[in-house]
Parts: structure tokens; C-alpha cells; sequence
């Protein structure tokens, strides 16, 4: 009887995991909006750059733990980049794309790692993305996420990213 009992006990502990995987929604995507600080850029004279941008990420997650997404930003203004001593290159409102890993290691914190790609009409760049997202779930499958990005960009700079975005399970 006991053996019966805890057979059944394991059946049913089985039957309702199952249930609350199933629950589980896989796909993200989130409108951000952001703002990246440009160390290495000048906008009419001034040496401190911070960028206007606006997002979309649409993810994937496999499980609640791993998963893997496209972020993808507008930066919103022109600007100039000093690559060697003296020239500089003019910026045209990049795109930047990129395919990232995420890996949500404490509760509601996420890490970012990934690798991607700005578009520009002068000049395109590589780019290594890391980052740290922190899901607050607020009801119906709904989020806020705060951001923090440093993408480092081929020809030796950095940017750094803060943002906001507005997630929805599905």
C-alpha cells in the first residue's frame, strides 16, 4: 500500500510539472528605449557624446534559464568618431544588430553576451556585446527591463548603453 501510495505521490508531482512547462512562454520581444555614451565621438565641438536610441528585441528562451535573442538598436543621431590623431569619421544614425546568448543566473537577473554587427553608410563595425538585464514580471506576462550594455566596436572603442524596455511573453 505504501509503495502504491508513494508511486502515485510521483505520478502526480510528474503530471504537474509537466503542466506548469507547458505554461512557460518561449518567445520575448520588448521595445527599449536607451541612451549610449559615445567616449570616443564629438557632436558640433563637444567631446561628451550620449546617443538618443530606441530598440527591439525579440528572444527565444529555451527554458527559464537559457536563451538566445536579436537586439537590435537605432542610434538616433549623427555624429563624428575620432579614429586616428586628427580624422574623424561621420556617423549617420547607425544600426546596430546582434545575436546574443542570454543566461538568466539569480532570479531575475540576466547576462548578455553576443556578438554582432553596426551598419552605417561610412563605415561598418564589429561588434562584442555584453550586458546585464535585470526582468521585473508585473502581470499577464508582462515585464520591465532595465539595461545595461558595453559593446566593444572594431578600431578600438566602446560604448556604453543604458535603457528601458517593455517585454511581453507569448
Amino acid at each position: 500500500m505504501k509503495k502504491n501510495i508513494l508511486v502515485l505521490v510521483i505520478l502526480l508531482s510528474s503530471i504537474k510539472l509537466a503542466a506548469q512547462e507547458e505554461h512557460f512562454k518561449h518567445f520575448r520581444i520588448s521595445p527599449v528605449l536607451s541612451h549610449t555614451y559615445i567616449p570616443m565621438a564629438t557632436n558640433d565641438g563637444d567631446k561628451t557624446v550620449i546617443v538618443p536610441s530606441i530598440g527591439l528585441d525579440v528572444e527565444y528562451w529555451f527554458n527559464k534559464k537559457w536563451g538566445f535573442g536579436f537586439h537590435n538598436d537605432l542610434e538616433l543621431e549623427t555624429f563624428e568618431i575620432e579614429k586616428e590623431h586628427q580624422i574623424f569619421i561621420e556617423k549617420e544614425f547607425p544600426v546596430v544588430l546582434t545575436l546574443d546568448a542570454l543566461w538568466k543566473f539569480h532570479k531575475e537577473w540576466i547576462l548578455v553576451f553576443g556578438t554582432g554587427i553596426e551598419f552605417e553608410k561610412n563605415e561598418d563595425l564589429f561588434i562584442i556585446r555584453t550586458g546585464l538585464e535585470y526582468e521585473i514580471e508585473f502581470g499577464n506576462h508582462w515585464d520591465v527591463a532595465p539595461t545595461v550594455f558595453y559593446d566593444y566596436r572594431s578600431n578600438n572603442f566602446g560604448t556604453w548603453s543604458i535603457g528601458i524596455g517593455i517585454g511581453k511573453r507569448f
